[in-house]
């Protein structure tokens, strides 16, 4: 690919179960239910939480690189050159690389606002030079993930996919396997309806959850599991037209009330269930990087940098919701 065209792929492993809500509650097995696919009806990860959550991440790293006593009046200090104005970052992790997507030129005008969406959208490009608060439109934040002001809009240099399910963990008497389907690995792979394959094809029967499906071969494909901790034994390849039922029938539900402030007991009527793609998922997704010709974008590596340098907030701050009671967290890899 082209210096202006860049593409990373996206392999995430849920360390806790992840809800990604519809919204509102609905008449079924559980009141809270999760993304799904429209064609599949399997749950994904959608693109826009992911960049959602990333942006913020990027930004709230960027702030945190800028001393308190040097925020102040930061943006009345474009005079200075940028070498100045960056002395007191503390730069740990930059190595006096003034290439560091921290030292990118229009960073001078972050701010933390850059990370949600413009409350001062109104204002003119130059006018957000010179107000606290909404997007800045000349940091790597605005400029990688886009921004909108009165006069001008400029879409963001990146495009993330859906973080679609690769392998799912599924209990079986044999201990937890993963599944997937010949659709989910975009491979073609003869199997048979109401068979399975494995790694080693002789278990016989294998039950998925409530499902005991007849073992129907040996995987004779070569997995590509270098990037997750997996090991071959563990896939179990279904049928495509099983792998959505297996899937919705094996999501982790879970069961909450609301707690009276008053007496420090369940509030009555107050509960409800909410449905999760479990810990242990593989997702797989991609971001694409697309470099316009204007002289005042960031290069792509920088960009890309930058979203390696924050993955780790997925670890510990998550996506979705629910986070505080246990939801949330995922391992991302940047291939």
């Amino acid at each position: 690919m082209s210096n202006n065209l860049k593409r990373k792929e996206i392999f995430a492993m849920a360390t806790d179960p992840i809800y990604i809500g519809t919204g509102g509650y609905t008449i079924g097995r559980v009141d809270n239910t999760i993304v799904r696919d429209p064609i599949t009806n399997i749950p994904k990860i959608p693109g826009s939480s992911l960049a959602g959550t990333w942006r913020y991440y990027v930004a709230m790293k960027l702030q945190s690189k800028f001393k308190d006593d040097f925020k102040k009046d930061l943006h009345k200090r474009k005079d200075k050159k940028i070498e100045e104005l960056f002395e007191k970052i503390d730069n740990e992790n930059a190595d006096n690389n003034k290439k560091h997507w921290i030292y990118f030129d229009g960073n001078r005008y972050a701010r933390i606002k850059c990370a949600g969406q413009d409350d001062e959208a109104n204002k003119t490009f130059e006018d957000s030079k010179m107000i606290d608060t909404g997007h800045c439109g000349h940091c790597i934040v605005c400029k990688a993930f886009g921004f909108a002001k009165k006069d001008i809009s400029n879409q963001g240099m990146l495009f993330f996919s859906d973080l679609n399910i690769l392998y799912f963990p599924v209990y079986t008497r044999l201990g937890t396997k993963w599944i997937t389907s010949p659709k989910l690995l975009n491979k073609t792979i003869e199997i048979k309806d109401k068979t399975i394959l494995t790694a080693n094809g002789n278990e016989g029967y294998l039950n998925l959850g409530w499902l005991n499906l007849e073992v129907g071969g040996q995987i004779e494909i070569d997995l590509d599991l270098n990037n997750l901790n997996l090991q071959k034994e563990d896939i179990v390849i279904v049928s495509d037209n099983l792998i959505s039922q297996i899937i919705n029938s094996n999501l982790e539900v879970r069961t909450s009330v609301s707690i009276d402030p008053i007496t420090g007991a369940a509030k009555e009527g107050a509960l409800f269930t909410s449905e999760a793609i479990p810990r242990g998922t593989f997702f797989y997704g991609e971001i694409r990087g697309f470099k316009r010709v204007d002289n005042d974008l960031p290069d792509l590596g920088l960009v890309f940098n930058a979203l390696n340098d924050t993955k780790d907030f997925y670890e510990t701050l998550g996506i979705g919701g629910m986070t505080t009671r246990g939801f949330g967290r995922l391992k991302i890899n940047l291939i």
